[in-house]
């Protein structure tokens, strides 16, 4: 039985160049970079080096990045960061209705200290209406944050615009990019952006670190407090053989940008116009075509995602039913239904997120077995047997 894995957007393997870099500071190069002898300096030389590769593959400056332990953190740091640092000008955020849980909850969280949030709403494709964000800020707002794209469906927004809006109102704006780092073109000045979060793990590195750039003089107040590490942004002492993956990561990302861009959309377009022309009643979700090169994100009708997925699985076909911080939930997918995705068509969602080792054998794999899966499905659906009596087909 072929094995095909499409479910990148869960967890990536580690490259080998990756894990080689590693190697070294998991053994002789253990030091820490706060100590004050050789084998203190080597990790923080190694520690530079790695914060002037993320911050290469973002346009940034190596001082600006602060090394944190994953998207999650990196979002919950800006989110509540920024807000308590300015908590004198003001008590009220600005995020999408379609922003990953870290942004969203932690914005959340802070209505419960007496912060106030407005969430912006999406059109059918995910996408936000910069004049909406405009809308929404207040002479109270203190931080607008938007993501890049949205993993679960696919759709990049229109990052640039928006932090042009929030740049216009005087209010600091951060966006999650972990979907997007590494798979499109993300330069932190043409932006425009104050913050950035991104991860490890959805660059092909480990899990556990991740990293949050801050535009030099916007004030953060720390989530951890310890020591000095981190110039006083993070306390805990360094990951050094994740920081030092990261970086390797971020570098090859960097370097191989416009192949891997161009190689996962062909495969991407070649899944999507498969499935479209073999399976009746199938919706793509997200923009169709202003969307990740990895994402192939789908409604099927009459049937369960979670179905689907286990039929899949027997066949080695790995692949998800929407986010995996969310999947196991047992709730429909905020995403959806921010984009007015009724909760019966939500339930058939399937995402296909491309990987690097992916070929076009795999694809044809998936557009062999999925349209029979679905067919096996429907037939024992009272929803499709409904559909059928009333005339459909």
């Amino acid at each position: 039985m072929a094995e095909v894995y499409l479910d990148h957007y869960a967890a990536t393997p580690v490259l080998a160049e990756v894990a080689d870099a590693m190697r070294p500071y998991l053994t002789e190069d253990f030091g820490n970079p706060s100590s004050l002898h050789q084998r203190g300096d080597t990790a923080r030389e190694a520690l530079y080096a790695a914060r002037e590769q993320v911050a290469a593959l973002i346009g940034a400056q190596p001082e600006e990045i602060t090394f944190v332990s994953g998207g999650t953190e990196a979002n919950n740091t800006a989110v509540k960061g920024v807000s308590w640092a300015a908590r004198r000008k003001g008590n009220h955020l600005v995020v999408s209705s379609v922003e990953h849980f870290s942004v969203l909850n932690a914005a959340r969280t802070m209505a419960k200290f007496d912060f106030e949030m407005t969430e912006v709403g999406v059109d059918d494709y995910g996408m936000v209406d910069p004049e909406d964000v405009r809308a929404a800020i207040r002479d109270d707002t203190v931080l607008v944050s938007v993501m890049a794209a949205n993993g679960e469906i696919g759709t990049v927004q229109r990052t640039a615009d928006i932090a042009a809006v929030a740049r216009e109102k005087g209010v600091p704006f951060h966006t999650d990019a972990v979907a997007a780092a590494g798979y499109i073109p993300l330069n932190v000045t043409d932006l425009g952006v104050d913050a950035m979060s991104i991860a490890s793990d959805l660059l092909y590195g480990p899990k556990g670190a991740g990293a949050l750039w801050v535009r030099k003089g916007l004030r953060l107040m720390p989530l951890l407090d310890g020591g000095i590490q981190e110039d006083g942004r993070r306390g805990g002492t360094e990951n050094m053989p994740g920081i030092v993956g990261m970086g390797k990561a971020a570098e090859l990302a960097a370097r191989d940008l416009a192949s891997r861009a161009e190689g996962l959309t062909a495969l991407r377009d070649r899944l999507i116009k498969g499935l479209m022309e073999t399976i009746p009643r199938l919706r793509l979700t997200g923009h169709p075509s202003t969307r990740l090169p990895w994402n192939a994100s789908f409604l099927v009708e009459f049937i369960e995602g979670e179905s689907m997925l286990l039929f899949l699985d027997q066949k080695g076909i790995s692949v998800s039913s929407g986010s995996a911080c969310t999947s196991r939930a047992l709730k429909g997918s905020h995403v959806l239904t921010a984009c007015d995705v009724p909760a019966e068509l939500a339930s058939g969602s399937i995402l296909f997120s491309l990987g690097l080792e992916n070929t076009p054998e795999d694809i044809d794999y998936v557009l062999e077995s999925l349209p029979p899966i679905v067919e096996r499905l429907r037939q024992m659906s009272p929803l499709y047997a409904k559909y059928l009596k009333e005339g459909g087909g």
